[in-house]
């Protein structure tokens, strides 16, 4: 096969060229090349989405590609690139924050979506643009390609994440000591191994698979997966549970930031933000590893690359506030 990566330097796109290349495909990557560094194996052709796409990849004798793994959150970009390259099989990634509205169990057959937003926003101006825009990306695919699959990911987690979500907790459980776990143990979650979405991928694009999709894993407990997280790094920490409401009325945000304890969200607001149904997806060839392993990748990339992104509150102010909750009445 002959994939065209519009990336191929950076986290999932970078894991789908790996993927690629390792089943022996001919891989070109089509980035501006200052991000990163493609894969060994694949080819770059450095390319600024804001200017015309190079004759490289458009051409009749170079652009005769099988498939297209397009990352691109920017409608006009996304349009163009689609109108650029008709004849292959498209396989756009999403993401879940096109639902309008999340119930536990959702589908992208029972989830309605959000009103598309065909203007490139610059989302640190307007973050809530980004599922809007991405609606109209996959409005343009699902037009003008000759065929598509439409992947939309929840929370991707594993080596060279650079949000540094999940990043925190193998990091902060292989530390040892008490650890502050937000809200219930029975909380829902759902995360998903950025190897395991990029192998799918690779499978989509060679079966020129038609449909819609979440990209997710399965759902667990939080406690489970903390469990898991804890085993994947060699950890027996000891887990202080602290409600919502103390973390909210201690200033502490949800899901990231410096002042975050990533993965919690509000309950039960957000229960069905991280409980999609993942059957049509596994029934699609979605395969996914236990997360012990993702931890123990994730933990050993970390100790390996000291650039690499860790998002959520400092080990003071997690002292600080488990010694506020035990002081709590």
């Amino acid at each position: 096969m002959r994939l065209l990566v519009l990336g191929g330097t950076v986290f999932l796109s970078r894991a789908v060229a790996e993927e690629a290349v390792r089943r022996d495909h001919e891989v070109v990557c089509a980035a501006r090349g200052v991000s990163g560094s493609v894969p060994d194996g694949a080819a770059l052709v450095p390319w600024d989405r804001t200017q015309p796409a190079p004759a490289e990849l458009t051409a009749a004798t170079a652009g005769a590609w099988d498939a297209v793994v397009d990352v691109g959150r920017h409608p006009s970009r996304v349009r163009a690139a689609v109108e650029g390259l008709p004849a292959a099989h498209w396989v756009f990634v999403s993401t879940v924050n096109v639902y309008a509205e999340e119930r536990p169990g959702g589908t992208p057959a029972t989830l309605p979506l959000l009103d598309a937003r065909d203007e490139d926003v610059d989302l640190a101006q307007d973050p809530q643009a980004y599922g809007p825009m991405k609606v109209a990306c996959e409005e343009h695919v699902l037009a003008r390609a000759a065929s598509a699959t439409i992947v939309r990911p929840g929370l991707i987690v594993g080596p060279g994440d650079p949000s540094g979500r999940y990043t925190y907790w193998p990091a902060r459980l292989a530390r040892g000591g008490t650890v502050l776990a937000p809200g219930q143990p029975e909380d829902p979650v759902q995360v998903i191994d950025v190897r395991d979405l990029a192998a799918w991928i690779v499978t989509l694009a060679e079966s020129r698979c038609v449909g819609i999709f979440d990209g997710v894993g399965p759902v667990s407990s939080l406690a489970d997966l903390l469990a898991a997280t804890a085993a994947g790094v060699g950890a027996e920490p000891a887990y202080t549970w602290v409600p919502d409401a103390f973390l909210a009325a201690q200033g502490v945000q949800p899901w990231m930031g410096p002042d975050a304890v990533p993965l919690w969200l509000p309950r039960p607001e957000y229960d069905g933000m991280m409980t999609h149904d993942p059957t049509p997806s596994v029934a699609a060839g979605l395969v996914t590893r236990p997360i012990a392993d993702t931890a123990r990748d994730t933990v050993a990339w970390l100790r390996a690359t000291p650039t690499a992104a860790v998002s959520g509150i400092s080990a003071d102010r997690e002292a600080d506030l488990l010694a506020a909750f035990g002081a709590a009445p």
